[in-house]
């Protein structure tokens, strides 16, 4: 079947992401010198994909830009800060049909698009050994049976899927009848594809390693563009590198804290000298917030306004 589209969905916060994710969309990051959201739109160009949307959220005005310079049609999700992934499908749910349905964030070294394809499918990498995916297993007819978060030696769910006009027609059927269910909205869609592979059929697209990337963190990211390492892009660290009087290297493990309602509220890290908390709330940071219960184990606090 031809492909009629493609869908990037970009409208999630990425709080993983923090800092950089507080000051620009993750899928504007530069990676190894390309934009990663670029990167992925000249790929689907290039395999023949004749439409481009984009699902956007977060820092909505960032993507503006690139209806001129690529053609692309913008579609707002204004439940991003309330719904997970399913929201966006939603969102786009007029224009899904042989559509693929891409992550503003991952970057792949090979272009993995086509303008024909033979069936549904999740892209998939192999773990040798244990992993944190979502791993799947297939029928005697090679589609996906089952799907468990974590596991040994398994494919996993990484990147793109592609959902011809059937499966889109099913699971838009499934998801309207779901829609305003308690619990439903904080769903990946993909949850709501595991309740339903009897009717879902979907089958494993394999990759070899090191085609599909995803960066969760900074500390994932310099591992695969090491200019990160020394230049982290983030005012917020250079300030911090600042104020503490070391170099932008030399702050790592940078991990999210979120507050009780899980909305991310800043972040903590390593340094030569110690472990500190950073709190960001509305572009500034906050000395000794609220959430003793968070961090009651972290060091000192830093606090400044950035911005």
């Amino acid at each position: 079947m031809k492909a009629d589209n493609a869908i990037i969905m970009a409208a999630g916060t990425s709080s993983r992401f923090a800092p950089l994710s507080y000051e620009q969309h993750k899928a504007m990051t530069v990676v190894n010198g390309e934009i990663l959201i670029e990167r992925q739109i000249r790929q689907l160009k290039e395999a023949g994909i004749p439409k481009i949307y984009i699902v956007t959220g977060y820092k909505s005005e960032q993507f503006s830009y690139l209806i001129p310079k690529f053609g692309v049609e913008l579609i707002h999700n204004p439940n991003y800060l309330t719904r997970n992934n399913n929201g966006s499908i939603w969102a786009a749910r007029k224009v899904l049909r042989n559509s693929f349905i891409c992550s503003s964030d991952n970057y792949f070294s090979e272009n993995p698009f086509e303008n024909e394809v033979d069936y549904s499918y999740y892209a998939a990498e192999y773990a040798d050994g244990p992993t944190a995916g979502w791993c799947m297993e297939e029928d005697n007819e090679g589609y996906i049976s089952s799907v468990t978060i974590g596991g040994n030696n398994s494919w996993y769910m990484l990147g793109h899927t592609f959902w011809s006009a059937e499966f889109s027609t099913r699971f838009l059927k499934i998801l309207e009848a779901e829609y305003d269910l308690p619990g439903t909205a904080n769903k990946l869609w993909e949850k709501i594809f595991m309740a339903h592979l009897d009717t879902l059929k979907m089958k494993i697209r394999k990759y070899d390693p090191d085609v599909i990337h995803e960066f969760d963190t900074m500390d994932e990211l310099r591992e695969f563009d090491t200019s990160y390492i020394t230049d982290t892009r983030s005012n917020i660290l250079k300030k911090l590198a600042s104020e503490l009087n070391i170099k932008e290297k030399d702050i790592f493990h940078i991990q999210t804290l979120k507050g009780a309602d899980t909305e991310a509220i800043g972040f903590q890290f390593e340094c030569p000298k110690g472990n500190y908390r950073y709190m960001y709330r509305t572009g500034k940071m906050e000395k000794n917030a609220d959430i003793s219960s968070l961090t009651a184990s972290l060091g000192k606090t830093v606090s400044f306004t950035c911005g």
